[in-house]
């Protein structure tokens, strides 16, 4: 698949917007709209906001490092730990007011040296992978792609699209032993599945997906899946049913919880 054609580039905050407001249905809209319809709703309506945690701050960063490279990361971010106090010689610290103030005047997001160090050990846990790196050798990073999926117009970012190995998605988890249980918890594989759906819209295929993980604790061992298309076909049935579910209650403007009807415990 040499022609990438049908991947737009753009802003991540552009595209997260037009999730927010409803114009397209995403991943993660989705896996709100299955926990509940009324929670959906209610992020799409802007009556519940969510506030960006320092964790996903460097999250951001560092798929951004690891996926575009340094060139890339300089143009969104700036290393720095901030203003000095003449009196003590160091770094104000970054809950102060003077940190504030000065952080509102830079133009690109601020990254402190100890969290920069973070990152790059990160990035080169995953690129000294033999098959992380192989599957980041050649592609695109935060390629986003729109279709109509089901009746619904739908949009995905992809962390990284590979002509020759398809879709590559990163994730960071405290260990390696327990990222396939990370996988069910987190919703990964209805994510991927989400995503490996609308990419068949367009390009009229399946394509391959896997994983890579990294830890975010020392060794930063990094480890690669690549999910079956058993485990994706089940997901993708789960999906939807719930984009069914969804273009129902557009049609009534009933948005449930979810929790309803009565419900049993019959087991301990």
């Amino acid at each position: 698949m040499n022609n990438l054609d049908f991947i737009i580039h753009e802003p991540a905050d552009e595209y997260h917007a037009r999730s927010r407001s409803g114009e397209f249905m995403s991943s993660h809209l989705l896996a709100d709209f299955r926990e509940s319809p009324a929670l959906y709703r209610k992020k799409v309506q802007g009556q519940i906001q969510e506030n960006e945690s320092a964790a996903f701050t460097i999250g951001r960063a560092a798929h951004c490092l690891i996926l575009e490279g340094r060139n890339a990361f300089d143009k969104e971010y700036v290393v720095s730990d901030g203003p000095i106090n003449p009196r003590t010689g160091e770094s104000y610290g970054s809950k102060t007011k003077a940190f504030a103030e000065w952080a509102a005047t830079q133009e690109r997001e601020v990254v402190s040296g100890k969290d920069f160090n973070f990152i790059l050990k990160l990035q080169t846990g995953v690129w000294l992978h033999p098959v992380a790196s192989e599957l980041l050798a050649n592609g695109v990073a935060e390629g986003v792609i729109r279709t109509e999926y089901c009746g619904v117009p739908c949009q995905i970012r992809m962390d990284w699209f590979s002509p020759q190995f398809g879709l590559v998605d990163l994730k960071t988890c405290d260990s390696l032993r327990w990222f396939e249980s990370d996988c069910r918890r987190y919703g990964y594989i209805h994510q991927l599945a989400f995503y490996r759906a609308v990419i068949r819209k367009v390009v009229g295929m399946d394509i391959p997906v896997h994983i890579i993980a990294v830890e975010k604790n020392e060794p930063f061992s990094s480890g690669v899946w690549k999910l079956t298309s058993e485990v994706l076909d089940l997901a993708e049935l789960s999906n939807n049913s719930a984009l069914e579910r969804f273009r129902a209650c557009c049609s009534t403007g009933v948005w449930p919880t979810g929790y309803e009807d009565l419900r049993i415990i019959d087991t301990l």
